[in-house]
C-alpha cells in the first residue's frame, strides 16, 4: 500500500472504450498534487457504479483516455491547500467529473474539487462507509429533487435491488411512505420486505397490471431505475398528475426511439429526471444515515467487497449483476 504522497500509487487506468473488464489495467502512477480548490484523499474504499460500466462499454459521453475510472471515493484527507479541510478528516466525494474528465477514485489517491467532498465522522468500516456516497446521493436527489416524494405517498422503486433501489426504499419509509418495490427475482422477495418494502413485484418486463391491482387509481410516485426498455411500462403505473423520475439505467439502454410524447405520456402524469452531485446530499442526512447504520438503526445494502487486485472480477459482477446492493473495493 503506497503511503508517501510523493511518491507513486497504484490506479486502474482503462486506456480506451469499448473494453471487456480486462481493459482495467493497474498501473503506478504519480501521486497527484492538489491546486487551490482542490483536495487531496487517500482512497481506502470506493464503490462501483453502473456510470463507470456505461465509460466501460463506451456508452458514457465527453470522456477523455487514458482514465482513471471511479465517480466517487472514500477516505482521509491528505492535503488541502486552501485550508477548507484539515488533514486527516475522513470524507467522501463524488462526481464533479471523476472518472470522465478527471481522474477518479479507482486509485489509492485521488485530488477532487473541495465542493465535490462532503466531511463526515464515523467508527464505520471502510467498506461500509465506501458503500454510501453515489448510492445515498442518488437516492435522496431522486426523491427530492426528481420526485418531490411526501409522507404518505405511495412509491414505486422499478430496479429495487440495485443499490440506489435498496437506499430509495429505506429513505421513503424513513418518509411514511407505501413503497412497492419490483425484482426480476422472486428469490430476492424476503430480501426488499426484510428492508421495508410493503409490496414487492415480480417484473417480467411488464408491471403495470400487477401495480394497479394493488392500487388502482396508481401509485403517487414512480422511481425508475432500469432505464428506457421499462419506462412507457412505468409511467402507466402512475395516477393522473403523479410524478415518474428516471434517474438509472440498469439496462443500458438511455434513449427511446420514435417516442411520441402525446400517445407515449399517460393523460395527466409528469415525467422528469435525475442526475445530480455532491450539492444535492445535505452534509446531516449523510451523518445521520452514517449514525443510523453505525447504531445499527439501518443496513447498508452492500453486495460484495472486494481486494483492489480484485477490480477486473468486480467489473464482471457489475455487468452480470451477480449481487444485489453495491460492490466496494478496498484500496
Amino acid at each position: 500500500m503506497t503511503t508517501d504522497q510523493t511518491g507513486t500509487m497504484r490506479a486502474v487506468v482503462l486506456d480506451a472504450a469499448p473494453a471487456p473488464p480486462e481493459g482495467l489495467v493497474i498501473r503506478d502512477l504519480p501521486v497527484p498534487t492538489p491546486a487551490a480548490g482542490e483536495v487531496l484523499i487517500r482512497v481506502r474504499a470506493f464503490g462501483l457504479n453502473r456510470s463507470e460500466l456505461h465509460t466501460r462499454i463506451g456508452l458514457a459521453h465527453g470522456v477523455t483516455f487514458p482514465r482513471v475510472l471511479g465517480i466517487e471515493a472514500t477516505g482521509e484527507v491528505a492535503a488541502c491547500p486552501g485550508g477548507e479541510l484539515a488533514v486527516g478528516q475522513q470524507v467522501v466525494a463524488m462526481m464533479g467529473g471523476m472518472g470522465r474528465t478527471i481522474n477518479g477514485g479507482y486509485a489509492e489517491w485521488v485530488v477532487v474539487p473541495v465542493q465535490h467532498t462532503i466531511a463526515v465522522t464515523t467508527g464505520l468500516d471502510w467498506a461500509t462507509l465506501g458503500a454510501v456516497p453515489e448510492m445515498l446521493q442518488t437516492a435522496y436527489g431522486s426523491l427530492t429533487v426528481g420526485l418531490d416524494a411526501q409522507p404518505g405517498e405511495t412509491l414505486l422503486v422499478r430496479g429495487g435491488t440495485s443499490s440506489v433501489g435498496q437506499a430509495a426504499t429505506i429513505l421513503a419509509k424513513q418518509r411514511g411512505m407505501t413503497v412497492v418495490s419490483t425484482t426480476r427475482s422472486a428469490a430476492r422477495t424476503q430480501m426488499l420486505l426484510d428492508l421495508g418494502a410493503d409490496h414487492v413485484v415480480i417484473d417480467n418486463g411488464t408491471i403495470a397490471g400487477d401495480v394497479r391491482a394493488l392500487f388502482p387509481d396508481g401509485v403517487d410516485r414512480a422511481l425508475e431505475l432500469v432505464g428506457a426498455p421499462t419506462l412507457l411500462d412505468t409511467l402507466a403505473t402512475v395516477r393522473v398528475h403523479g410524478v415518474a423520475c428516471m434517474t438509472g439505467m440498469l439496462s443500458n439502454s438511455w434513449t427511446l426511439p420514435d417516442f411520441y410524447p402525446t400517445g407515449d405520456l399517460p393523460r395527466g402524469v409528469w415525467l422528469g429526471g435525475y442526475s445530480g452531485n455532491a450539492g444535492d446530499l445535505p452534509a446531516d442526512v449523510l451523518q445521520a444515515w452514517l449514525d443510523d447504520a453505525e447504531a445499527g438503526r439501518l443496513q447498508v445494502p452492500i453486495g460484495h467487497v472486494y481486494a483492489f487486485d480484485e477490480i477486473v472480477q468486480a467489473h464482471r459482477d457489475l455487468e452480470d449483476g451477480t449481487y444485489a446492493g453495491k460492490l466496494v473495493v478496498l484500496t
